[in-house]
Formats: C-alpha cells, structure tokens, sequence
C-alpha cells in the first residue's frame, strides 16, 4: 500500500510512534512531575493523583500502554489491607457506644450523596451507576476500583471522586483553620523505614489467602474486599499487626492510578468537561449539606464545631484523618464517623448501584 503523499511529519513525534520503553519513560517522567508539586502542597491523594493524570495525558495521547493485570490486583490487595488497618477494634467500639448520633451522621450524608447521584443520572448528566459511584461519599481509591467491578465507567468516576476530594480537602482546611488557627500538614514522609518482619509477612499471607479466596469465589471486587474484611478480623480478633511499608503503598497508589488514567480517550474527556458544571454543583450541595448536618450535631449532641465538620465532610477520609491529627478535635470520633460512612457505602453501595442501573433513565449516555 503505497504512503499518502501529504504525510504530517508531526504524526511521526507522536507518543504512539514512540518505543514501548519511551512510552513507559514518558509515564514515570509525568507521574513525577505530577507528584512532587501535589506533595509541597500536602496533598494526601498525591500518589494515587499524580499517577493518573499522567496516565490521562497518556492514554488521551494513545499511548496505547496497559497495567498488566496480576499487578493491579496485587496493588487492590495492598489498598484493601490499609483500609483493614484504619479500621481497628476502637473504631467499632466508638461505633457501638453512640450508636444514634453516628445513624444520624453517616446516613444523612449517605443518603444525600445518593440523591445528588441519582439527580446526576435522571438529568442525563453521566450514567446511572457512574453516577452513584462517583457520588459515593467513601475512600477515593476504593470507590473507583469498586466502581469499575460493579460495571460503572471508571474514569468518569475517578473524574467525580477525585475532584470531590481535591475541594472537601480545601473546604475542611479553611474550616480548620477558621476554627483552630492552623491545622492540616502532612508531616514529612519516612519511605524506607525499618520493617517489623513478622507481621509484614503475616500481612502479605493475608493478601495471598484473600486473592486466592476471591480467585475461586470469583466475587465482584473480591481483589479489595476479601483483605479488607479478612484483614480487619485477623487485626481485631487474632492480634495481627497490619505492616506496609510506604513504598509498597506508594507503587499500589501509582499502578491504580495508571490504570485509570491510561484508559480515558478524548471522547471521556470531553465529556468530562461538559459534565463539569453539574458536578462542581452536585459537590458544593453535598459539601453545604454536610455542614448543615454538621450544624445539627453541635445543636443537638453538644458535639465541638470542627469535630463535627471534620467529622460529616463527605469524604477524602485521608486528607480529614490528616486535619484532625494536626487540630484540637476529637479524632476517635471523626475517623469512626468517617469510617463508619465507609463500610455503609461498600455495603449499600453494589446493591443501589444494581437497582439504579435498571431504571430507563440511568441508561448509558
């Protein structure tokens, strides 16, 4: 077949055009960039951010590279360990002892997030099942992947989470600081500290049995559930010291992160931008919602402003757990309201979504 006779050169520097290990060169390169600026600004999300927009600059320029899947699955393993480890027996406790003030704080906003999600959809904004997942108001990293097993379009949903997190993160800082004069480092990151053998080997045996119980029961995001909840029993029941080094975590961040980026398009990416308005929209509603809620704790349970604030953010549970850490507040309080939401939304979460998905209106744009 003979060459078109008014070829572009440009099309030749075209990252497509590039040797697999340029393209893959390119990618750290990006990642990096992307990292570093997000980490001077004690953004909590960083690892996992940074290496996805470098895999949407990526992906949208067809790069036309691939996480290989046994690796993504190990980096959902490593994520649903550390969600085991936030989640200790104290949390349940606190739980427990003020049962109704954590049934009106965790379900108002579970339901007014699902709400938001369900209005996103009938006003034909994003897809019905993205939109509950992407208005879910649970982990950033444990949403997307959750999202993407139960049939949703990932990216648009990493595209809704990501940007909830980045102004909830600004939200709760202004509100910290309004009420605390400070709040909200990061304190400096130690990436190669001494490992307690023992227990990261015990770890790590948690990882292979759940992916070994989720391969053969071939359960629907099995890969971050299964440690997650076998995690949590051997933390709580069997006195296992959950061990994961930063550096594991911060290539598990990175390869969710690359996965999700290298699979948006220009077609995705257009749509997210005209679906940017609504959603900003959506986002601000729940944020103002949570305050008012927040405003309801204070009034009736006699509950601090900030702990209540921080406490009922929709969200970023990483960046909130940073806040409080650093601000005069009841942090045993914030983080079982925070992971209490969690474990609501993953439970009610699959189920909704179903539901949602079978309306003619939720149908795919």
């Amino acid at each position: 077949m003979n060459k078109p006779l008014l070829e572009d050169p440009r099309s030749r520097l075209s990252i497509e055009h590039w040797p697999v290990a340029g393209r893959w060169g390119a990618l750290f390169a990006i990642s990096l960039l992307c990292i570093v600026p997000l980490e001077l600004m004690a953004f909590p999300a960083a690892l996992l951010l940074g290496p996805m927009v470098a895999g949407i600059v990526a992906g949208t320029g067809n790069a036309q590279l691939r996480i290989p899947q046994p690796l993504l699955i190990v980096a959902q393993a490593v994520i649903g360990c550390m969600m085991a480890r936030a989640l200790p027996a104290e949390v349940f406790v606190e739980l427990v002892a003020e049962w109704p003030i954590y049934l009106l704080g965790i379900g108002s906003v579970v339901v007014v997030a699902a709400g938001l999600g369900i209005l996103l959809a009938r006003l034909r904004v994003l897809p019905g099942t993205t939109a509950i997942w992407g208005s879910a108001p649970g982990a950033a990293a444990a949403m997307v992947i959750m999202a993407d097993a139960f049939g949703a379009d990932a990216r648009l949903v990493a595209f809704m989470t990501y940007l909830r997190v980045v102004l909830v993160a600004l939200a709760a800082s202004v509100v910290g600081r309004l009420f605390s004069g400070g709040g909200g480092s990061v304190p400096a990151h130690e990436w190669f500290p001494a490992v307690a053998a023992v227990p990261f080997a015990a770890t790590i045996a948690v990882m292979v049995l759940s992916l070994v119980v989720a391969r053969i029961t071939k359960l629907q995001a099995g890969a971050i559930l299964l440690p997650m909840v076998i995690g949590i029993l051997a933390q709580n029941f069997l006195g296992l010291q959950i061990e994961l080094p930063p550096a594991l975590l911060a290539v598990s961040f990175a390869l969710v992160g690359w996965s999700i980026g290298l699979r948006f398009t220009p077609d995705i990416m257009r749509h997210a931008v005209r679906a940017l308005p609504a959603v900003v929209g959506s986002i601000v509603a729940l944020i103002a919602v949570c305050g008012a809620f927040a405003f309801l704790l204070v009034w009736l349970a006699g509950v601090d402003p900030l702990t209540a604030y921080l406490a009922t953010s929709p969200g970023g549970a990483d960046s909130v757990a940073i806040i409080a850490a650093n601000s005069d507040v009841d942090v045993p309080f914030v983080m079982a309201m925070q992971a209490g939401r969690l474990l609501v939304v993953l439970l009610t979460g699959p189920a909704l979504a179903r539901f949602i998905a079978t309306r003619s209106w939720a149908r795919a744009l």
